[in-house]
């Protein structure tokens, strides 16, 4: 071999996700230069400092004899958590364990009444804040129920609907203990129906059906209950094991019962114990920029007590807990398993779904984010350059051809973003236009988004989901040209962009036949060449238009105009099947009798 790279006898190498080759080096005891040198004779040109894809790190493990292994980020957290002793999997004595509130999911098809049943569960209004009516980001609360004697206390999450919101949903039912499923009584089992009640079996959680709108006219809860035999849910009243109830949100009927049967499924299929002593862990179910408060973000607590004063970190964001509000906006002191808290203090906003912990100190907080911050930025560089190899440099620098919309996604709440941008993602974007999104955030439009999206190379529009630039921003982006949009509502967003992605494409184009006619006799005319004398077979013939020429079937002349056209002695513009006419060929002679004139018009294909 012609460079000095080490070879492996099968050896095991733990990389992690994005690993430049200095880092494959060090593992190996090889001179980073090598390895360049090893990328290099196997067709791919990577610096040593360069995050390298997964698919990288392996062809060159492969090739070296070394068995590579690419870390999961959940290994690499707890490799990362283990260095502080933190130890997020370590069995609990049973005697430090107290019974929990259960946690409960509410899920269903768009405009089923999820937020209005948990209005009546709350007493309060949710929906009136929410644009169209639709809930746009997670919400958790805590209510207090009599039950056996006793006040219960009972944790609701609220996610959105949209199935756009497919990934914040699947988060809702990972922290969950009790799927509540919404089914309007009026108008059945919908597709988002059966998509929240595959997340709730994949999260292997017991089922509540609320059978909502049952006050309505038209309503027919029996065929909900039929409906959803057919997947696997059971009516307890049909022998079955599951609880249906019927509920009508707007006047208030069946929430007693609703409640009552959430907390005997709690009780029948689960036993829901945590410590509550120890430092907190658990989930930051949605975040937001807050203008006077900074970083805000609603936590669920799994593990632990969380109290003021408390460092932690949530995802690649940390802090000190600078003061902790219920559903309410009342301040709390601190807050045990399965109490869903806001929390004031942290430096960034975490993305919904993030683990936070809390921690000794705020240095150890630091590092943790920190090394977190590191490791998703080398495995974000690594996925979106790709492979640069000597056979696609030249594919490559054709794509500089290739059309792209770059975005910049500003939202209110993490989750909203994230779920914009995995809908975005999910959109069928043909191959010769690329979706960039350059950069995603949290809270206002900033100076600093507008001078990004006016520096790359293709102009970048920003889009504003329910938040706005202030007027010295929108000054700048005037100045600079750059796009800012405004969103309320997911769809409007996802319809206009995927517009936006079908209108830079290069219009296509069809042949559409116009007419054909028949040669009857050819004219001379010193002037002007040979004039073919014709009958219209079909369709109509029109002055200018494309045409070819067919003699005995097969295409004698292609690219030729109708550059005159005349009935008798006048001239023409178009003339129609059945009718005789005289018309010349451009500068072509070459006809006889008995050929065949087609025209056509050449006409942009609209896009699916």
């Amino acid at each position: 071999m012609s460079s000095g790279a080490p070879r492996g006898q099968g050896q095991a190498v733990r990389l992690s996700r994005g690993a430049s080759l200095s880092d494959f080096a060090d593992r190996i005891n090889a001179n980073p230069g090598s390895l360049v040198q090893e990328m290099f004779n196997l067709g791919e040109m990577v610096t040593a400092t360069q995050s390298c894809s997964d698919e990288t790190l392996l062809l060159l493990g492969e090739h070296l004899g070394f068995d590579v292994q690419i870390v999961s980020p959940e290994d690499e957290d707890r490799a990362l958590l283990a260095q502080f002793n933190i130890d997020l999997d370590a069995e609990i004595d049973a005697d430090r364990l107290v019974t929990r509130p259960p946690v409960v999911t509410v899920m269903g098809h768009v405009d089923h009444g999820k937020t209005k049943l948990l209005d009546a569960i709350r007493k309060t209004n949710m929906v009136a804040g929410e644009a169209g009516g639709i809930t746009q980001h997670i919400g958790a609360y805590q209510v207090r129920v009599p039950h056996d004697g006793s006040e219960r206390a009972l944790t609701f999450i609220d996610t959105p609907g949209h199935e756009a919101f497919t990934a914040m949903r699947a988060r809702g039912a990972q922290v969950t203990d009790i799927v509540v499923l919404v089914v309007a009584a009026d108008d059945g089992v919908m597709p988002q129906t059966i998509e929240a009640l595959n997340h709730a079996k994949a999260a292997d959680v017991p089922i509540v059906v609320a059978v909502n709108k049952v006050d309505k006219p038209e309503a027919n809860p029996d065929k909900v209950r039929q409906q959803l035999t057919e997947y696997g849910l059971v009516a307890e009243e049909y022998g079955g094991e599951t609880m249906f109830v019927n509920v009508a949100a707007k006047p208030g009927i069946g929430i007693d019962e609703l409640l009552e049967a959430i907390l005997l499924t709690a009780d029948a299929s689960l036993e829901l114990t945590a410590p509550i002593d120890g430092p907190a862990q658990g989930v930051a179910v949605e975040a937001h920029l807050d203008k006077g408060r900074g970083a805000v973000a609603t936590v669920l607590v799994q593990k632990g007590t969380l109290r003021a004063g408390d460092s932690i970190v949530a995802g690649g964001a940390h802090g000190r807990v600078r003061a902790m509000l219920d559903e309410n906006g009342n301040q709390v002191a601190e807050a045990g398993p399965a109490r869903p808290v806001m929390v004031l203090g942290l430096t960034a906003v975490p993305s919904a779904g993030d683990t936070f912990l809390a921690a000794a100190d705020d240095r150890t907080v630091r590092q943790i984010a920190e090394q977190r911050q590191a490791r998703r930025r080398a495995a974000s560089f690594a996925n979106s350059r790709g492979r640069a190899t000597l056979e696609t440099l030249m594919e490559q620098i054709k794509e500089g051809e290739k059309t792209s919309l770059n975005l910049i996604l500003k939202g209110d709440v993490s989750g909203s973003v994230e779920a914009l941008e995995d809908a975005l993602f999910k959109l069928d974007i043909p191959e010769e236009v690329q979706l960039k999104i350059l950069d995603r955030g949290v809270g206002a439009i900033t100076e600093s988004n507008v001078m990004l999206a006016s520096a790359s190379a293709e102009a970048a529009t920003i889009i504003g989901f329910n938040v706005r630039a202030s007027n010295k921003v929108r000054e700048i982006a005037d100045r600079e040209g750059v796009e800012i949009r405004y969103y309320t509502v997911i769809y409007q967003a996802i319809e206009e962009i995927d517009a936006a992605l079908k209108g830079l494409l290069k219009p296509e184009y069809e042949e559409v036949e116009l007419g054909s006619a028949e040669i009857r006799d050819v004219f001379r005319s010193s002037k002007i060449g040979n004039i073919s004398g014709c009958i219209v077979r079909s369709g109509v013939i029109r002055r200018n238009a494309k045409a070819r020429l067919l003699r005995d079937g097969a295409v004698v002349a292609d690219n030729l105009t109708i550059s005159s056209l005349k009935r008798f002695k006048d001239d023409a513009t178009e003339v129609r099947e059945g009718f005789e006419c005289g018309l010349t060929l451009g500068n072509y002679n070459n006809v006889q009798v008995g050929d065949i004139i087609e025209t056509f018009e050449m006409r942009e294909k609209t896009r699916a």
